[in-house]
């Protein structure tokens, strides 16, 4: 059964869609099945999959507005050897109309219930706010990854999160926690990125990933590609370091199950 996970931070430009659209073509190099849900209406986890999210013609709003089948919406062919549930627009518009109707925050957890068994990992990009798209990925995962970069604000920004998240966890899914806090853009040059990583270590522990995600241009300039950054430089820092990240979650999840 698949382990599914959220990606999320309220706060925008920290690599979250970067870290969802790399995480998911490291697991699938590791041959494990992975779909990802692009819960994010700027589809911008779409476009780096290198699918392109205006010529889709089933999108997440199928899903959770439309009842559409998902053999219909999934998208077996991406450049990262993922499957895919595309985001686009339109996804502004099953929120509103999700407001409507019964049981609207577990629309996306009753959807995926139905593929569960046909994947190792379901990842969700989830948008850079608190809406009832996050609410529902939220429902629908079994835990949390949240990226961020090690900046004073970022700090400040994730103790917010983390409250959210508890309280979400109260009202949704009692199940929810904390899969592990993700440093991103890190440079080791920077003193103030050194003592944010020192404090998030001393306040979460092995919550937080030994993986570092570096400030890489290969990295960033992926996307514009369309392609995970492995299959764009596959030699470059960034690659490897989403690859050794996949590494990480897997020896986690085996010891996991050993105890």
């Amino acid at each position: 059964m698949a382990k599914i996970i959220a990606i999320a931070n309220q706060k925008g430009g920290v690599g979250k869609t970067t870290s969802a659209v790399n995480l998911a073509a490291s697991m699938a190099a590791t041959k494990r099945k992975v779909l990802l849900v692009d819960l994010d209406p700027q589809g911008n986890a779409t476009m780096g999959s290198g699918v392109d999210k205006y010529d889709v013609e089933f999108s997440t709003y199928d899903l959770l507005v439309e009842d559409t089948p998902l053999d219909k919406i999934i998208i077996t062919e991406t450049i990262g050897g993922f499957h895919l549930i595309a985001g686009n627009g339109d996804i502004t518009a099953a929120e509103v109309k999700m407001m409507e109707m019964y049981g609207r925050e577990l629309r996306l957890k009753n959807a995926l219930s139905k593929v569960t068994n046909d994947y190792d990992y379901i990842f969700i990009d989830c948008p850079p706010s608190l809406n009832m798209l996050t609410v529902n990925a939220m429902a629908a995962a079994d835990s949390v990854i949240v990226p961020m970069q090690c900046e004073y604000y970022a700090l400040e920004g994730l103790t917010a999160l983390m409250d959210t998240i508890t309280q979400l966890a109260k009202v949704v899914n009692p199940d929810l926690k904390i899969e592990g806090i993700l440093r991103t853009m890190y440079d080791p040059r920077n003193r103030l990125a050194n003592d944010v990583s020192e404090q998030l270590k001393h306040h979460f522990g092995d919550k937080v990933y030994r993986t570092v995600i570096p400030r890489n241009v290969r990295l960033a300039e992926a996307p514009s590609f369309g392609a995970p950054v492995m299959y764009y430089d596959k030699s470059s820092s960034g690659a490897k370091a989403y690859l050794a990240l996949a590494g990480e979650m897997l020896r986690r999840s085996n010891k996991t199950k050993a105890a």
